[in-house]
């Protein structure tokens, strides 16, 4: 609480918030660990590990995934919930705008019989 009569800071004057390259990459890589877990789960195979990295250029955050996908799967809609999972856990704990999600696919791992 303010003494009676102290000034209000100014906003410039109250200094800044920077958040961590590693902090953006732990968020992301649990959004998409949180996604995967849901595509391979009941599945005898497992998939390696996804890869995160993130820049920070400026006010916004580009974030790259790296993945191993089940196959034969929809590929297209498993891409765009691992973008659309990422790029709303990273601004909703962030706040920082989300200007690219790229979901890289490193290998399909087949499953099940054909």
């Amino acid at each position: 609480m303010r003494a009676p009569g102290a000034a209000a800071a100014v906003p410039a004057r109250r200094g800044r918030l920077r958040v961590a390259d590693r902090v953006y990459a732990r968020i992301a890589d649990q959004a998409v660990r949180e996604v995967l877990a849901e595509v391979w789960a009941g599945r005898s195979v497992k998939a390696a590990p996804p890869h995160v990295s993130v820049a920070v250029p400026g006010s916004t955050v580009r974030v790259r995934v790296a993945v191993e996908l089940p196959f034969p799967a929809d590929l297209a809609g498993l891409a765009r919930g691992l973008r659309e999972r990422v790029g709303a856990q990273v601004a909703g704990l962030t706040g920082t705008r989300v200007s690219e999600v790229v979901v890289v696919v490193e290998k399909l791992v087949t499953w099940g019989t054909w």
